[in-house]
């Protein structure tokens, strides 16, 4: 892949793309948000979903480099799911829905799961960040966005939701994968 110049960042999401611009601003790449209503396929896995949907992307912008991110929660009470299907379990039950959920079950440990695509029209690149944590019984904080309010990493007693932005992007699962997206631009 060529030095990037501009890079096109697919997603809605006002609060990752915050965070994305803010973990690139250094890399003298020219990011743009772009909102796409593509479709999505379904599946546990994050890589899976980002490559699908950075290759449809690509088909829509056709010119410059695509990135797209998918997250996913797996559940280990629950062999891994939600996983990707993470959204789509918080926009029927919610954050407290979920924490109910699970209450039926001892384990609370999670996995949560950042993935990002980078695909240039040839070659897809998959940059991933994992942290283990565990599922709250109810939600707590204010700050980020999706799941933040009822995963807490392991080794801090407080929710991402509950950790200022800059503290979360200290150690989370989009942190690690971005770090390894900036490695990866230093290098071209």
């Amino acid at each position: 892949m060529p030095r990037l110049k501009k890079l096109y960042f697919v997603s809605s999401n006002d609060e990752k793309f915050r965070e994305i611009r803010g973990a690139l601003a250094a890399s003298n790449i020219a990011l743009q948000r772009v909102a796409l209503d593509l479709p999505e396929i379904q599946a546990l896995d994050p890589a899976i979903v980002a490559e699908d949907k950075a290759h449809r992307a690509y088909k829509v912008l056709h010119d410059d480099p695509v990135l797209v991110e998918d997250t996913g929660v797996g559940l280990v009470a629950w062999q891994g799911y939600p996983g990707a299907l993470i959204k789509w379990v918080l926009g029927a039950v919610g954050e407290a829905g979920l924490c109910r959920q699970l209450d039926a079950w001892d384990d609370r440990r999670a996995v949560a799961t950042v993935v990002l695509c980078l695909y240039d029209g040839d070659i897809s690149r998959i940059f991933t960040g994992q942290t283990q944590g565990m599922i709250t019984r109810e939600p707590r904080g204010e700050f980020g966005f999706g799941w933040d309010s009822i995963f807490q990493p392991d080794g801090y007693p407080i929710t991402y939701g509950e950790m200022p932005r800059e503290d979360k992007m200290k150690i989370s699962m989009r942190a690690q994968a971005l770090d390894g997206l900036r490695r990866y631009l230093l290098d071209e």
